[in-house]
């Protein structure tokens, strides 16, 4: 049901994402944007790019205070909150807050949420309605593929997803991949699910849209079932801007706008004694991707014309292509900058306190009353005069089901000229 909302006066919306090498990605998600336009008539809709593509957040944010609104509803284009959505775009907000004298609330993520599901479901049905052959749903297991966190709660949100469209679609079995990060990824999880002796192995990326990690999912798949010939393989299509998935991000902004916009504390592995992350309760907020907004993008002239696979970041292929070659960012913080980093947590309505705004005449940002990791109000530092930082290092980064099976070349465009 096509549905609008109406918001209140001088109030616009910044959709927030992650950003993507992959060209065709950004596009899908500006279309987003324009989806959101069509059904908030009237409001300023904008969208930005924590990293790899253009506009950045903050020029998203600029756009729309020139457009004259004064209060700003900033979703997260992220389907479960691991760290862009706890501490990477509400680190860039309350900073843009802090400085350009604007109030902020920051909503939550689509999450697991029966609109959702449904638009899942139909994209298993379009699998399913183009396959070449009649297989009954009892001969068939049902892979789900999130894209892989350090957030055992974002995890475990995709095993959720998978057996209540597993339970309601009626499958004979249904498993759980990643794309990266944890474990299993795409290949052994297929691998695994071959020996189970079902007729078809249904391949479902459960993404908002195209880019290197879906693309590396169906190839993934398209080598299981050259691997695997008597078994089916279908790759089923991503949820993309599906009705269901534009509802559901309604639904998230009018959420803002009663104050119902709550993240889960209760499995917050900063906030909670996680089994197996307990090193990581009270670490502080912030991004770990300031310096390099906007950057790392898709190269121009590349044989991959913008559907990106990450061949780009393989040395021999950018040298045979007359391509510059950057190696990947490892987010190692140890340059010295003169900012402040803030540590708030979004999880409730009520307004937040920390170190960027411990001044009460600077805007606020609604993110939530302090899910501060447990530091006390006022903690910011330098980079400068701190030790160096990064991302908590994963506790299962060497898991033999895990990231350490990935070819080590990482594009498919790049592994097949190294084969020639």
């Amino acid at each position: 049901m096509d549905k609008s909302l109406i918001l209140p006066a001088r109030t616009g919306v910044m959709l927030c994402g992650h950003g993507s090498r992959n060209q065709l990605a950004v596009g899908e998600f500006a279309i987003l944007a324009d989806r959101l336009r069509e059904r908030l008539p009237g409001v300023p809709v904008e969208y930005g790019y924590l990293e790899f593509a253009n506009p950045v957040i903050h020029q998203g944010l600029d756009r729309l205070r020139e457009s004259g609104v004064d209060r700003i509803l900033a979703v997260p284009g992220m389907l479960f909150a691991a760290g862009h959505a706890k501490n990477d775009i509400p680190s860039v907000l309350n900073t843009y807050a802090a400085k350009a004298g604007v109030d902020i609330t920051y909503g939550r993520e689509l999450g697991v949420d029966l609109k959702m599901l449904r638009a899942a479901g139909d994209r298993i049905q379009e699998a399913i309605a183009a396959a070449p052959t009649e297989i009954p749903r009892h001969e068939t297991l049902l892979l789900v593929v999130g894209r892989g966190a350090s957030d055992p709660d974002a995890n475990s949100n995709v095993a959720k997803v998978m057996r209540l469209l597993w339970e309601g679609m009626g499958f004979g079995w249904g498993e759980v991949a990643y794309s990266g990060v944890t474990f299993p990824l795409v290949t052994p999880a297929i691998d695994h699910a071959a020996r189970l002796g079902y007729r078809r192995i249904i391949v479902f990326p459960y993404f908002l849209f195209t880019g290197v990690l879906v693309k590396r999912i169906y190839d993934a798949a398209d080598e299981a079932a050259a691997k695997y010939p008597d078994i089916e393989i279908l790759n089923a299509p991503y949820l993309n801007d599906h009705p269901l998935v534009i509802d559901t991000f309604l639904d998230r902004i009018q959420e803002m706008l009663v104050g119902q916009n709550l993240m889960n504390c209760a499995m917050c592995k900063y906030r909670e004694q996680v089994l197996g992350f307990e090193a990581e309760v009270g670490l502080a907020q912030e991004s770990h991707h300031h310096h390099v907004e906007g950057t790392g993008g898709g190269l121009e002239n590349c044989p991959c014309k913008g559907d990106c696979d990450s061949s780009c970041r393989d040395e021999a292929f950018c040298k045979a292509h007359g391509l510059p070659w950057t190696p990947l960012h490892a987010h190692d913080h140890d340059h010295p900058h003169g900012h402040h980093h803030d540590h708030a947590h979004p999880h409730t309505h009520e307004l937040a306190r920390h170190a960027l705004l411990a001044n009460p005449a600077v805007p606020t940002i609604r993110l939530g009353p302090s899910h501060d990791h447990g530091y006390p109000e006022d903690h910011g530092h330098h980079h400068g005069d701190a030790p160096a930082h990064h991302h908590h290092p994963y506790p299962h980064a060497d898991h033999p089901l895990g990231p350490v099976t990935l070819p080590k070349v990482p594009g498919r465009l790049a592994r097949e000229e190294q084969e020639r």
